[in-house]
């Protein structure tokens, strides 16, 4: 059985099954396309699931007369087979030919979309999960066997689990105290989830103190956004092949952002798609952890899709957030200089139906355009309000000593100060933890000061005895 983490693309047939339509191919087509494949040929059935093939078993034969009719080197099955079904169907293919469900098929695009070590580990656990029961499944092993045998493929790929995983626990704890350090220094997390070309990175770039959103950058830094001419939107990507994938890669970007006076860490996370099985998005804990550890999330959809396909996107985006998400979710619908007003009407009208009933905490959506900057300071305000946080009133001397406080209340939230003669008058707005420090701060200034006033008090009395 082969558990490689990567395929070697090749000339493919393309296979579907549908028991209600006959099946569409253009989206596995496409996945093939971004895996590396050529696709020569494909069959379709319109039929209930067969147990040992999937296909019907007259299918299935057909399916190995095309492979060897178009000299093709691999299926690819629009569809998750079970083992058994992989099995079975591999035994009737020519020998030699790879057999790739949709399920392993975006494993292979994910692996080229793996640049660090966390997602590297996360792309080799998921295959090797998946890979363990068709093993099982390809070796026919007893019990006793996989128990005893060191030569065991199925220790084996136990065994590279378990390393895995340790190694991935190391990575996640690591990502852990690094977002806890980033709270201890003021710092606010907000995640941007969403399908990839909804233009999350657009909006990253343009809500980031770092980064410009400049138009005649073609990429300039943003994963999706590539400006192919004037006509066309930068977060549809020409080097995308595929538009809808769940992770168009599994880093993430995390950049600086000032929010009403809040210090932000924003994160460009998760691309999605549907018709994934649960497990796999799961695989991917360390990507996910950044919206389930963040204070808040934005759920970036497209305002130029047709309103059944927002509906689909943004209902396979809360499923993710449902089950992910501790803080509050922000729809945003960008591209909202795309369509008209009726048009974007309607698409607010379905995603206020969607989260009315999802369990996700969410607020009012927002209409903005990342590419022009429209509607920016309602996101902002929203994203702000959203933000768990506190607020304090206090007055500190007007002392030199006073000076690096108010320095570090800027630095730390949203600091409006106020010079008297005698006092320095402050309000301040931030995180709980940091409006609770700034308030022993504050404290601890009026007492230094009430002290040296009666020291100063005492001094003066013995100097006139």
């Amino acid at each position: 059985m082969n558990t490689r983490e990567r395929l070697d693309g090749g000339r493919a047939v393309v296979a579907a099954r549908d028991a209600d339509a006959t099946p569409d191919t253009t989206e596995i087509r496409r996945l093939a396309a971004a895996a590396g494949y050529d696709v020569v040929g494909e069959l379709t059935q319109r039929r209930a699931e067969d147990l040992r093939y999937n296909v019907g078993a007259g299918k299935a034969r057909e399916l190995a007369d095309l492979v060897a009719a178009t000299g093709a080197d691999a299926v690819v099955f629009d569809g998750d087979l079970s083992p058994g079904q992989y099995t079975d169907l591999v035994e009737l293919l020519p020998d030699g030919t790879a057999l790739v469900d949709r399920y392993r098929l975006v494993l292979e695009i994910f692996a080229d979309g793996a640049g660090s070590t966390a997602a590297t580990t996360q792309v080799r656990l998921a295959t090797l999960r998946y890979e363990l029961p068709r093993v099982r499944r390809a070796t026919e092993e007893s019990l006793l066997n996989a128990a005893t045998e060191k030569g065991s493929p199925v220790l084996d790929v136990e065994r590279r689990i378990d390393a895995l995983e340790a190694k991935l626990d190391g990575i996640t704890d690591a990502a852990a105290d690094r977002r806890e350090r980033r709270r201890e220094a003021g710092f606010d997390l907000v995640a941007l989830a969403g399908y990839t070309n909804a233009g999350k990175s657009t909006l990253l770039r343009r809500l980031a103190d770092d980064l410009d959103v400049d138009v005649d950058d073609a990429g300039g830094g943003g994963g999706d956004d590539d400006r192919a001419d004037g006509d066309r939107h930068p977060d549809l990507a020409e080097t995308a092949t595929v538009e809808d994938r769940l992770f168009e890669t599994l880093e993430t970007t995390t950049r600086r952002a000032t929010l009403g006076g809040r210090r932000v860490l924003l994160t460009d996370t998760v691309g999605l798609v549907a018709d994934l099985p649960h497990d796999l998005v799961r695989s991917f804990s360390a990507t996910l952890d950044e919206v389930g550890a963040a204070d808040a999330v934005l759920a970036v959809v497209d305002a130029s899709d047709p309103p059944e396909r927002l509906r689909r996107r943004l209902e396979t985006t809360v499923d993710v957030l449902a089950a992910d998400a501790t803080g509050p979710v922000v729809p945003v619908v960008n591209k909202a200089d795309r369509p008209d007003d009726a048009a974007l009407a309607a698409a607010l009208a379905v995603v206020d139906e969607v989260l009315a009933d999802s369990d996700v905490d969410s607020r009012d959506p927002v209409a903005v355009s990342a590419l022009d900057g429209e509607n920016l300071d309602a996101l902002r305000a929203a994203v702000v309000d959203a933000l768990p946080g506190a607020t304090a009133t206090f007055a500190v001397p007007n002392a030199a000593e006073s000076q690096a406080f108010v320095s570090w209340l800027h630095e730390h939230g949203d600091a409006d100060v106020t010079y008297r003669p005698e006092s320095i008058a402050v309000s301040f707005a931030g995180r709980l933890s940091v409006v609770a420090e700034a308030e022993r701060r504050a404290a601890d200034l009026a007492a230094s000061d009430a002290s040296d006033a009666s020291d100063a008090g005492v001094a003066g009395e013995g100097e006139g005895e």
